[in-house]
Order: C-alpha cells, then sequence, then structure tokens
C-alpha cells in the first residue's frame, strides 16, 4: 500500500504570484525598519503576553541515534507509513513511550 504524495513543485514567479493571496501587507512590511517592526509586532494583542524567559534557558544537545537493522512485521509498517510523513519518528517515539513506562522510576 503505497501514499500518495502531495508534494507540489512551484517556480520563483509562481511563489511571488502566490505571495499576493496572503492577507498580510507585506509591501508595507518590507518597507518597515527593524526598529517599526518590533513596535508593530509589541502592539499586536496576539504577542503581546509572549515574555520568554531566556536566562534559564539550557543547551540540549540531542543524543547520537544508533543505526539497526530491524524486520517489522507488514502491518506494523503498513500501518505507521498510512498516518503519513515520519512514520520512522513516530516509531522512534513509540518505543520511547514503552521504555519510559517500564523503567523504574527514581525518587
Amino acid at each position: 500500500m503505497r501514499k500518495e504524495t502531495h508534494i507540489k513543485s512551484y517556480t520563483a514567479a509562481e511563489l511571488k504570484a502566490r505571495r499576493g493571496n496572503s492577507s498580510t501587507d507585506l509591501k508595507r512590511v518590507d518597507a518597515m525598519t527593524d526598529a517599526e517592526l518590533e513596535r508593530t509586532i509589541a502592539e499586536d494583542e496576539g504577542a503581546r503576553d509572549l515574555h520568554p524567559d531566556w536566562t534559564r534557558a539550557k543547551l540540549v544537545m540531542p543524543e547520537p541515534k544508533q543505526s539497526v537493522h530491524l524486520r517489522l512485521e507488514q502491518d506494523v509498517v503498513e500501518y505507521f507509513k498510512g498516518c503519513g510523513k515520519g512514520h520512522i519518528s513516530r516509531m522512534q517515539a513509540v518505543l520511547k513511550a514503552y521504555v519510559n513506562a517500564h523503567r523504574p522510576h527514581a525518587k
């Protein structure tokens, strides 16, 4: 069972033409200085309560992954592939959840 993809390709001219479908006045935004743009964003009610505190942010480097050869039953693979792009990541998430659920909790 192969799922058809919905990948579309556009030329630069087509993308520029599609840009006109946006409800944002991009010409006005492009003409703004950085200070004007930041002031406009600050005045936006939707962004008003967004004040991330980066002072306590920690850099977390991803752990390297180990490559393995794994043979799975066809129905399992078809199920995950049927859910769309990212089926390998979803399989990893399911395995990780299982490990976390069965790992003794540190007290």
